[in-house]
């Protein structure tokens, strides 16, 4: 499995839009997507303008679809001015 983890910080007057365009993003991943087998949406309770993705795909193919879908680059054309900082890393799941 192909893991996926985002780290954002939002400008603070963005962040309870960007909140709602994030998870109308993973819901769609998640609905549409049959490579995206899980999409958690997080923020932190202490910093409103921190939030963190983990997103699990059966491989970096089914990253590679999600990028290209039309709901995701809808909602990155959207999100982009509002992000002050984006950090993206990569794993590979180990089953245990």
């Amino acid at each position: 499995m192909y893991v996926v983890l985002v780290d954002f910080v939002i400008k603070p007057e963005k962040a309870a839009a960007f909140a709602q365009a994030v998870s109308e993003n993973a819901k769609a991943s998640r609905a549409q997507e049959p490579d995206c087998h899980q999409f958690d949406v997080c923020v932190s309770p202490d910093e409103p303008t921190h939030f963190f993705l983990y997103e699990i795909y059966t491989d970096r193919a089914g990253f590679d679809a999600h990028l290209a879908s039309a709901h995701f680059k809808s909602f990155d054309q959207l999100v982009g001015p509002w992000v002050a900082t984006k950090k993206v890393r990569s794993l590979e799941r180990i089953e245990s």
